[in-house]
């Protein structure tokens, strides 16, 4: 976290708060966040990921303090700052400054003006009591592990051993990876340029190297000039685990589906001989995808359409493989995105699977016999993703699940022959399983 801003901390808890109240409305944590003034956004960005990681212990705290709530305004300020002052660990500030700094944040509020007084009073309580209070909020499971409480019980349920273990890694703060372009450049070459920037890395599957350090992408050798992209060591399995071994007259005509922003396109056209139509709902994320593209020095035929609409983008030609990266809850993603957690219903994961379902159902169709489709979803809910291929295969006599990685779960080791050699746990949570079509 950067705590060198020469802007007054107090702005920034401004910011913060008006960002967790946007989110507690609804909001996006990327649209939230994007709303700040450019000059405080860095700072706010850091802080508003280190409350939405300790959200829950923060509203549990809040209601000990004060057990009538006060307005959404007065609660997003005080809860930002019992959420930085509850850390255990790496607390950005010292517990007085934050305390000031919160109180002198509503003293510049106009309409927190008049509240600046109770707040300052709740969180000095929290200074002389913090010991008994934090105490007290042990026992109640979402302040202790600061997911939601539908959320844990889902994953108690679907992974009794491991659920532990992902709630511990989704409030970790996620290292920055990057996949190198092998095709202008070795792994160790670019490892070289790293080390000579003076950026400390180690190397990560085919083509990721991971960061000791975070770095501003302006700052990292060779991405203006489209040598590496920055891209989650889990998605950068896609690519391999589809096109390895395919067979087919070159150029391989490949549909990537649901593709914004864009990674796992490039990252396909990278890896081998293919020509790809990338589809995205959003005609403004597909800009994404074009600006992504060009950076690189890539091409693909770039489609603003609903995947499920064919009549909109399909030319009636088969592809000889199929990405699918559907929409999913991002609930494999937490680390990266922390208001993910608090935005999710539990209705919102039946209702993506049944979204997943009708993708499946209508591109299926579309692949040649004998060529794979690559079902993935950033998630670790069963539901979006091994129930999921159980009921497709079961509805579809003509596919064959190969090999699949399956569930990768975020703090679990993930290794797959050929795409990530050596075992590690840095990487997001997500689901790949690839389906073969018959040939008959």
């Amino acid at each position: 976290m950067n705590t060198h801003s020469q802007i007054p901390l107090w702005r920034q808890l401004q910011a913060s708060a008006r960002v967790l109240q946007a989110i507690l409305g609804g909001a996006s944590g990327t649209a939230a966040i994007g709303a700040v003034d450019a000059a405080l956004r860095p700072g706010v960005q850091a802080l508003s990921f280190a409350v939405l990681r300790s959200l829950g212990r923060a509203q549990a705290l809040r209601r000990l303090l004060a057990p009538r709530k006060p307005s959404a305004q007065v609660d997003a300020l005080l809860c930002s700052a019992l959420a930085l002052l509850s850390q255990d660990s790496d607390a950005p500030y010292d517990a007085f400054t934050l305390v000031n700094q919160t109180v002198e944040a509503a003293k510049k509020t106009p309409t927190l003006r008049q509240q600046a007084g109770f707040i300052n009073a709740c969180l000095r309580r929290f200074l002389r009591e913090q010991a008994d209070l934090l105490a007290q909020t042990a026992h109640d499971p979402v302040a202790r592990w600061n997911h939601p409480a539908w959320w844990l019980a889902r994953m108690q349920v679907e992974w009794p051993a491991q659920w532990q273990a992902i709630l511990q890694a989704n409030n970790a703060q996620a290292p920055m990876v990057l996949r190198v372009n092998t095709r202008r450049i070795s792994l160790a070459d670019y490892l070289e340029k790293l080390q000579a920037a003076g950026l400390a890395a180690q190397p990560l599957g085919l083509a990721g190297v991971v960061l000791q350090h975070a770095s501003a992408v302006q700052q990292i050798p060779g991405f203006a000039d489209g040598l590496v992209s920055v891209q989650d060591s889990a998605a950068q399995w896609a690519a391999p685990l589809l096109l390895t071994g395919l067979r087919g007259q070159a150029p391989l005509q490949v549909l990537d589906a649901c593709a914004a922003p864009g990674g796992k396109t490039a990252h396909l056209l990278e890896f081998a001989n293919v020509a790809v139509t990338a589809l995205d709902i959003d005609a403004e994320r597909c800009q994404r995808v074009h600006d992504n593209l060009q950076r690189l020095g890539l091409n693909a035929r770039v489609v603003a359409a609903d995947a499920a609409d064919l009549p909109s983008w399909w030319q009636g030609q088969p592809f000889d493989a199929i990405l699918l990266d559907a929409p999913c809850s991002g609930s494999g993603v937490v680390r990266r995105h922390p208001d993910i957690r608090w935005l999710r219903r539990a209705t919102d994961v039946a209702q993506l699977a049944k979204q997943q379902a009708r993708l499946l159902a209508v591109l299926w169709p579309l692949l040649k016999p004998g060529g794979r489709l690559l079902y993935a979803t950033c998630s670790v809910f069963r539901a979006e993703g091994q129930d999921q291929i159980e009921a497709f295969l079961g509805n579809n006599n003509n596919a064959t699940l190969l090999p699949s990685p399956g569930h990768l779960l975020p703090g679990q080791v993930a290794q797959w022959p050929g795409v990530d050699d050596n075992p590690n746990r840095e990487h997001d949570g997500f689901y790949y399983a690839l389906l073969e079509k018959s040939a008959a």
